[in-house]
């Protein structure tokens, strides 16, 4: 088995503007479950918004959510690349798309973020069925991303149906 690529320093994330955002500002640097901190970065990058998903028309919400993910294609690829990892756990971009695309499909009100965090972070580690079937297979940054958005899509899907009952 392959060692895990080193993290990079932080003076070189801030040098290299790709790997600032692929390690999430810094948090994908946490020695120990940097999804998860990068998961809280950006959970707490949409609090800053003040409720943003909840204050743009939904078009425009689809529409940067949209602009994130494809950002996210290139820049975690091109961070896989620069690392020589083809998924460095360092790569933190493909959590801030997956958790914010929870966010989007969640009922409003700060306790249903909280909920989707938790729910993302479960699928994302977990990585039950269609999840690890895509993640082992694509490669590249669609493939960094892809089990991160699929992460997002259940949870959110849960999100909605949980609200819709209660």
């Amino acid at each position: 088995m392959k060692p895990a690529a080193p993290l990079p320093s932080f003076s070189r994330l801030l040098r290299e503007p790709v790997l600032l955002l692929a390690f999430g500002f810094g948090s994908g640097l946490a020695p120990r479950a940097p999804g998860t901190a990068g998961s809280l970065v950006a959970l707490a990058l949409a609090a800053g918004f003040t409720g943003l998903p909840f204050t743009l028309p939904a078009a425009a919400l689809w529409l940067l959510l949209g602009t994130v993910v494809a950002a996210g294609i290139a820049i975690c690829g091109s961070a896989a690349r620069r690392m020589d990892a083809p998924d460095h756990p360092g790569i933190v971009w493909d959590e801030f798309a997956g958790l914010w695309l929870t966010l989007a499909l969640a009922p409003a009100g700060f306790g249903w973020w909280i909920a989707g965090f938790v729910l993302f972070r479960i699928f994302d580690i977990v990585k039950p069925w269609p999840i690890a079937w895509f993640d082992r297979r694509w490669k590249g940054g669609l493939g960094i991303m892809v089990d991160d958005l699929l992460a997002g899509l259940f949870a959110g899907l849960m999100l909605r149906v949980a609200g819709a009952v209660s």
